[in-house]
């Protein structure tokens, strides 16, 4: 018996909706983060880019457990001496509540370049409103 081996120029993505309204954000970001691996596809490939298209919608509407939401950080640094940024859960969600959700997800994605094309696949709105009408994504449950 043979194992398949899929090919970059074999593979057939969809285009995938989910509204964030209320959703838990590490729970969506790993299924999300799944789904722009290709990991849900009996196709799966580790070193070939499998995954579909992902536009999340609502995402100023998330939710987080527990107390994450005053103890939780981001932080980055800007390269020069005392250049160290922290920014708090709630002061990210009020600026980029969209960083937040792209964070989540790139940091369960792989650290590679393949990792970054998964990314590229990933759309998020703060708001009901997305440009992908065109595409025409399949509304998604989680």
């Amino acid at each position: 018996m043979k194992s398949y081996i899929a090919k970059k120029e074999d593979v057939q993505r969809k285009w995938h909706l989910i509204d964030a309204d209320g959703a838990v954000l590490g729970r969506m970001a790993t299924k999300v983060a799944m789904i722009l691996m290709g990991k849900d596809k009996p196709t799966y490939t580790p070193h070939v880019d499998t995954g579909d298209y992902v536009v999340i919608i609502n995402a100023a509407k998330i939710k987080i457990s527990g107390s994450k939401s005053t103890q939780k950080s981001y932080q980055h640094y800007t390269g020069y001496p005392g250049g160290q940024r922290i920014t708090t859960f709630e002061e990210m969600m009020e600026k980029k509540p969209e960083k937040v959700v792209e964070l989540a997800i790139k940091r369960m994605l792989p650290k590679s370049k393949l990792g970054t094309n998964m990314l590229k696949k990933l759309k998020v709105y703060g708001g009901p409103e997305h440009e992908h009408t065109a595409q025409k994504p399949e509304k998604m449950e989680l």
